[in-house]
C-alpha cells in the first residue's frame, strides 16, 4: 500500500504544481471547480439520502452558482473582499465547529448521523470554503505579480504534505499515545507533533524561498503551526463522517489513496484557516 501510494504521489505532484502554475487563471478556476464537484460526489456516499445523485444535486448547484456569482476573470479577481472574507470565515468556523464534534465523538452525533439535510450542510461548509480559499489565494494580487498567488497555494499544499510526511515518519518511530482512538486509532500524539515541526520548518523555509510576503517569521510560523493543526482536524473529520456511514474510503480514483476526499480532507481545512489567519496575522 505505500508502495502504491507513493507512486501515486509522484505521479500526481507533479500535475497539480503544473496546473497551479501553469493553468490560466480561470481554467485555474475551473479544474479546482472540478475537483470539488468530485469531492462534492464522493460527500454523498456520507449522506442518508435515497440516492447519491439527489444528495448530490444541491450542494452542485450552490458551488456552480456561486461561479457566476462570483466570477474570475484573467485581468484581475472580481470578488470583493468582503465577499471572499465571508466564505473564509465561514470555512474556518465550520472547522472550530468540526473540532468539538471530533472530540466529542462518538457522543453529539444522533442529530445529525440521520439528516440528510444537515449532512449535505456539512458537505458544503467543508468543500465551498475550501475553493474559494484556494480562488483567493490564487488571484492575490494576480494584475501585479501572477505567480505570487501560486506560490502561496503550493505553499500551504508544502505546509499540508510536510504535515502528513512528518506525522506519519514520527508516529512510526515515536508513537506511543493514541490521538484520537474513537476517530483514527493509528494517529498518535507523537505523530502529531511530528507533523507540526515539519509544517512549520518546511513553510518557513518555503516562503522566504518564494519570496511571500509576511510581517514576521514568528507570525508565520505561528499561522503555519495553526494551519497544520487544522489539517490534521480536516483529515479526523472525514474519518468520522465515514465511521458513521459505515465506509473506508470515498471512493477509489487515486491508487493507494482511495477518493479525492481522501487526498484533499487535509487541505479543505487547511486552506480557510491559513488565508483568513494570513490575511489577518502574517
Amino acid at each position: 500500500m505505500l508502495k502504491q501510494r507513493v507512486l501515486t504521489a509522484l505521479v500526481l505532484a507533479p500535475l497539480v504544481i503544473a496546473g497551479i502554475f501553469f493553468l490560466p487563471l480561470q481554467l485555474f478556476v475551473i479544474a479546482v471547480a472540478g475537483v470539488t464537484l468530485l469531492g462534492h460526489w464522493e460527500w454523498t456516499k456520507f449522506v442518508a439520502a435515497s440516492s447519491r445523485f439527489s444528495a448530490f444535486v444541491f450542494p452542485a448547484i450552490i458551488l456552480v452558482g456561486s461561479l457566476f456569482a462570483l466570477p474570475v476573470t484573467q485581468d484581475g479577481f472580481q470578488l470583493t473582499a468582503t465577499s471572499g472574507s465571508v466564505l473564509a470565515i465561514a470555512g474556518a468556523l465550520w472547522w472550530l465547529a468540526a473540532t468539538v464534534m471530533v472530540l466529542r465523538y462518538p457522543r453529539g452525533t444522533g442529530w445529525w448521523g440521520e439528516s440528510n439535510a444537515v449532512q449535505q450542510g456539512f458537505g458544503v461548509l467543508t468543500l465551498l470554503p475550501f475553493l474559494w480559499s484556494v480562488i483567493l489565494l490564487r488571484a492575490y494580487h494576480f494584475d501585479v505579480s501572477p505567480y505570487l498567488g501560486a506560490k502561496m497555494v503550493l505553499l500551504v499544499c508544502l505546509l499540508v504534505w510536510s504535515a502528513d510526511t512528518g506525522a506519519y515518519f514520527a508516529g512510526k518511530t515515536f508513537g506511543k499515545r493514541k490521538m484520537a482512538p474513537s476517530v483514527s486509532p493509528n494517529k498518535t500524539v507523537e505523530g502529531l507533533i511530528g507533523g507540526l515541526i515539519a509544517a512549520v520548518a518546511v513553510t518557513l523555509t518555503a516562503a522566504q524561498y518564494f519570496s511571500i510576503p509576511f510581517s514576521s517569521l514568528a507570525m508565520l510560523g505561528l499561522v503555519a503551526l495553526i494551519t497544520s493543526f487544522a489539517s490534521v482536524l480536516g483529515d479526523l473529520a472525514e474519518s468520522m463522517f465515514k465511521r458513521v456511514a459505515g465506509v473506508k474510503d470515498s471512493g477509489s480514483i487515486l491508487p493507494g489513496h482511495g477518493g479525492i476526499l481522501d487526498r484533499i480532507d487535509s487541505l479543505t481545512a487547511a486552506f480557510p484557516v491559513f488565508t483568513v489567519l494570513y490575511f489577518w496575522l502574517a
